[in-house]
């Protein structure tokens, strides 16, 4: 019986062969492993920092998942052995066909059973040419034609080359091609590291890519001889779901994925960046360490960004904290947030550059309401206090924000806007109308390295240029003057002063350095974004952090937050290196100066020539005029119906008012100013003026209450 059966195949391949012969069919052109190597293009390209090393690669190619072509040498000897098992047993005896094979693949499909017979050699054959096995088309023909190609593929292969293309070109599962996305993808690990029960699984896979895991299983079992540990392993694996998880399934991987999916467009190409691999994964480090020490306090994001002063080059660009965030794929780095009280020293460089003021001009912290379109702005300091008369210098350097909002009404809105617009800060897209008088105090939304790239404007003396990414080739943007040189150095000498900050930040805090640095930090509205960016003479850093979700965090300022990774980051770009101090600029003039009334101490302190004094006088209406501070000029108040009339007055205050002073009210009833009077008007426009003792008027404010007419209440007023 079985010569018979023998017999019959016998017959069967000759019969085959004759139809062949009088089909004329002729192979296609034999692709050399060279041709086929070198067509090969990974799905993902690569980000390489400014000397080569690998940082980051990113999936580009969404048609399939394609990782990098593995040598054999490369490749787990156990995964070659379980795919020969599989595939070709007789992979280096035969010379393209394996006869034998055929007649196996026969016998089992006569037998109802289902067998190709094909060998690596000839599913390689397919692979190069698709329409060799093309759906529908599996006959004796297309048999036959990959036969032919697989035999003329052998004269000009080495068996080496023809495993190796095959390992690399075979879909494993869904999308995987090649055996190092399948290795990544499945296991987390390089196709050299595959063990025995992952090998078992590859090579099961390639007889039905997409067969359910119980099925895989089984056969990837069989490939182990059934034994116990590792078919168990393997069975483990399969029903694991043989699917891609995590970061791998996110689309990137590495130290730098965010600037990596900005600068990647090509599959398989190698970027350099401007980055410095080194200073990017201590970055990164820094950052998520901070983060998970403000565990508790509502903080789950951050990013950070160092540029090179002279040439504009990104050196670290650290878009999120990491696996951590919650949401990891952000790119905190280019995130429109409120900058807070960032933009403050801009706006004092101007005031400077104009000549309005001066690093030693006496500023008035104290309250005020300004009338705007969209109604009244009542600016207030971080701590809710005043300070009284301060320098600009201090005011900067503490960041107070009712000197900042003054110094905005003087140099105006406008001009404030056009100037932030010159340093970059393209996320300003509405008129100056719409941010107004809280411009000064972050009212806007920026990004981290717009507002970087600003701060080295300063630290280069007012010139502005963009940031470069790429490696190579040089900065053709020409440098805009946007701040006069003299302010900025003048500025940046105040945000290095560390006795001029210590009013709000204390002498102690990460903001002082062994070395010449120039710093600000920001909290924006209900401590949503936190930030501290500052300069050397040869580094700008920026460091945001919050939530990208916009919840607030809780007790975080910018010395608590962002401050600590500025000052790490800081210390690592300058480590066994002190820095000299950011240059000077022509036109200053430094002088000795006194303030009268000893406000502060004598120092020294730079001018622009021309604007130089020895002794500060405060101007009478810096010094703290006698004023009405509550209630504001031109303020609207309304009387709430759903609360008793009696309980609805306000506190009439004033500022400076001296012995015997009182507050005359529309009403004809008065009252001692020397103390806050609790007021309760009637509905209608009202007036209050501030009367000394002598009858002079000091001062007088109008507003306005709406409410009911009810009647005129029984007393004017109550202390």
């Amino acid at each position: 019986m079985r010569r018979v059966l023998a017999m019959a195949c016998l017959g069967f391949v000759v019969a085959f062969f004759l139809a062949v012969v009088f089909l004329n069919s002729n192979p296609y052109e034999v692709k050399t492993y060279n041709d086929v190597k070198s067509s090969w293009r990974s799905s993902d390209a690569w980000l390489l920092d400014r000397s080569g090393e690998p940082l980051s690669r990113v999936r580009v190619d969404k048609s399939g998942r394609r990782g990098d072509w593995v040598p054999l040498a490369e490749v787990s000897p156990a995964l070659v052995e379980a795919v020969l098992a599989a595939e070709d047993r007789r992979f280096y005896s035969h010379g393209g066909v394996d006869w034998l094979g055929m007649l196996g693949a026969f016998r089992e499909t006569s037998a109802g059973g289902r067998r190709g017979g094909s060998t690596v050699t000839m599913q390689l054959a397919a692979r190069l040419h698709p329409e060799l096995e093309r759906a529908g088309q599996r006959g004796l023909r297309q048999k036959w034609l990959q036969m032919r190609q697989a035999v003329a593929m052998e004269k000009r292969w080495t068996k080496a080359e023809l495993l190796e293309a095959w390992l690399n070109l075979a879909p494993y599962r869904g999308e995987l091609e090649g055996v190092d996305a399948a290795a990544r993808a499945l296991f987390g690990k390089r196709a050299a590291g595959l063990d025995r029960a992952e090998s078992a699984l590859l090579a099961a896979l390639l007889r039905a890519p997409n067969a359910k895991p119980a099925r895989v299983a089984r056969r990837a079992c069989a490939l182990l001889g059934n034994e116990s540990t590792e078919c168990e392993k393997a069975t483990s694996l399969a029903l694991d779901g043989l699917r891609p998880r995590g970061a791998r399934d996110a689309g990137f991987e590495g130290d730098a994925p965010h600037l990596a999916r900005r600068l990647l467009r090509a599959p398989g190409a190698h970027v350099r960046a401007t980055l410095d691999a080194r200073l990017q994964r201590f970055a990164a480090e820094t950052l998520q360490r901070q983060l998970r020490e403000l565990e508790g306090r509502n903080v789950e994001d951050g990013a950070a960004v160092v540029l090179d002063n002279a040439t504009g080059e990104v050196l670290a660009w650290v878009g999120s904290g990491g696996a951590d965030s919650a949401a990891a794929q952000v790119d905190g780095v280019l995130a429109r947030r409120q900058p807070g009280s960032t933009l403050k020293p801009f706006l004092y460089a101007l005031a400077i550059e104009r000549r309005l003021l001066t690093a030693a001009s006496v500023l008035d912290d104290s309250a005020v309401a300004i009338t705007t379109p969209a109604g009244l702005y009542v600016p207030q300091n971080y701590d809710h206090g005043f300070k009284g008369q301060v320098s600009l210098r201090q005011a900067l350097a503490s960041s107070l924000n009712v000197p900042a909002v003054r110094t905005l009404t003087l140099v105006g809105y406008e001009s404030f806007y056009r100037q932030l617009k010159a340093l970059g800060l393209a996320t300003l897209t509405r008129e100056p109308d719409h941010y107004g008088y809280s411009l000064a105090l972050g009212g806007a939304e920026v990004t981290l390295v717009q507002l970087t790239n600003a701060y080295r404007a300063l630290a280069n003396g007012g010139l502005f240029s963009p940031v470069r990414t790429m490696s190579g080739g040089s900065n053709d943007a020409v440098p805009v003057q946007a701040i006069a040189p003299g302010a900025a150095y003048i500025v940046g000498d105040i945000l290095s002063d560390a006795g001029a900050r210590a009013l709000t930040f204390g002498l102690a805090s990460p903001l002082a350095t062994r070395y010449p640095a120039s710093v600000k930090t920001g909290t924006s509205k209900d401590m949503r974004d936190n930030w501290a960016i500052g300069f050397t003479a040869r580094y700008t850093v920026g460091v945001w952090v919050g939530n990208f979700s916009g919840e607030a965090m809780h007790d975080v300022s910018g010395v608590s937050g962002a401050a600590p990774v500025w000052r790490e980051v800081m210390d690592f770009l300058h480590e066994g290196d002190v820095p000299a101090a950011v240059i000077g600029a022509p036109g200053l003039v430094r002088r000795h100066i006194a303030f009268e009334g000893n406000i502060e101490p004598e120092r020294d302190e730079w001018f622009i020539a021309g604007t130089e004094t020895t002794r500060v006088i405060p101007l009478v209406a810096a010094a703290g005029k006698p004023r009405i501070e509550s209630p504001a000029g031109g303020a609207v108040y309304a009387i709430d119906p759903d609360i008793p009339r009696e309980r609805q007055r306000f506190a009439v205050s004033a500022r400076g008012a001296g012995e015997g002073s009182v507050f005359a009210l529309d009403d004809g009833s008065r009252a001692p100013a020397d103390a806050p009077y609790l007021w309760l008007p009637r509905p209608g426009t009202r007036s209050i003026a501030l009367v000394d003792a002598a009858g002079k008027e000091l001062d007088r404010v109008r507003f306005e209450v709406r409410g009911l007419r009810r009647g005129r209440p029984t007393k004017a007023g109550m202390r």
